[in-house]
């Protein structure tokens, strides 16, 4: 088992290396968005100031609840780069015009759940007994786009349904008082504190039956990839390395949980289910003439909208800040 910290400090060293001779200077500091309760190997970079010294800028992290709220700072001109957006907000940013770019994929992991109540007497065998029932669910989102899949996989009609627009915290405290019959949640926290007074509605290996599954991206503005190509490429870079450094050691659980606001063991069941690949894994899978980010953000976009143009959708996806 290796020194966290020498690890941390070779990661730094080799990407300022790689770097230093090519990142423009053209921002004085780099504002990245990013979830609590969400962990990933990154982190531990964002901790030890890692992206700040290859970058070579200050850079600036903030919790957000939703990835529309992402959206809507990076629209502001408040975040440059979002980390770990879900694939749902993403999409719905780009079918309403506005100028993102997914440039990378954050992780894959397991659809989001949607708890049931306890003591309704509903399961996936009788999920019809939802239609007239009211759920929490964080709109336009990854937890969102679960919710209509099992839905429709469970043949339940959502139009009878009464749906509030939720975060996972709140959806959560809405289901432990009895509010609503049902919260769609992520984050490791909200999960469970959804699971001691619900049950999800699929099981692990029902969602993959119906091959119900989940990736999140990290998106950019275009000015921003345009003024600062080299900077979004370090910020990979350093990703890159992370991901690839990750072994789970309880130093790194702890170093991770910390930040993400999590307990250790939280944290380590959590990230159990979560893939973190490196970016020729990207490549492979999601960016390539018949990579999975263009036509599953174009199928998604189908379910927010009665339309999707895979087209424009697919001129948003931009592998080339990768080395």
């Amino acid at each position: 088992m290796r020194n966290l910290l020498v690890k941390s400090t070779a990661i730094a060293g080799s990407i300022i290396a790689l770097s230093a001779a090519s990142v423009s200077n053209a921002a004085d500091s780099v504002n990245v968005a990013f979830f609590l309760e969400w962990a990933s190997p990154n982190q531990i970079s964002k901790v030890d100031k890692v992206y700040d010294e290859a970058m070579g800028v200050d850079v600036n992290w903030t919790d957000f609840s939703t990835g529309v709220q992402m959206t809507e700072a990076m629209l502001a001109g408040d975040i440059d780069i979002s980390y770990s957006q879900g694939l749902s907000p993403f999409v719905t940013a780009i079918q309403q015009g506005h100028p993102l770019k997914m440039v990378a994929i954050a992780m894959e992991y397991e659809a989001n759940d949607c708890f049931i109540r306890n003591g309704l007497g509903i399961d996936s065998s009788n999920a019809s007994e939802l239609e007239g029932k009211t759920v929490a669910v964080p709109l336009n989102t990854m937890a969102d786009f679960a919710f209509r899949s099992y839905m429709s996989s469970l043949n339940v009609d959502t139009s009878t349904m009464t749906i509030v627009d939720q975060a996972p915290a709140d959806g959560a405290k809405s289901l432990a008082d009895g509010n609503v019959d049902m919260a769609c949640i992520f984050g490791g926290n909200s999960s469970k504190a959804a699971g001691e007074v619900g049950t999800p509605i699929m099981t692990s290996q029902q969602k993959i039956d119906a091959g119900i599954g989940s990736f999140d991206v990290i998106s950019v503005t275009e000015k921003f990839a345009t003024e600062n190509p080299d900077l979004l490429r370090t910020f990979l870079d350093v990703t890159d390395e992370a991901n690839l450094a990750w072994e789970a050691t309880d130093a790194q659980l702890a170093k991770v949980a910390a930040d993400a606001g999590m307990s250790v063991e939280d944290t380590r069941r959590q990230m159990a289910g979560m893939i973190f690949m490196t970016e020729k894994q990207q490549m492979d899978k999601y960016f390539g003439p018949d990579g999975v980010a263009a036509s599953a953000a174009a199928a998604l976009g189908v379910v927010f909208s009665d339309s999707s143009d895979g087209a424009a959708i697919a001129k948003t996806i931009d592998s080339s800040f990768f080395d």
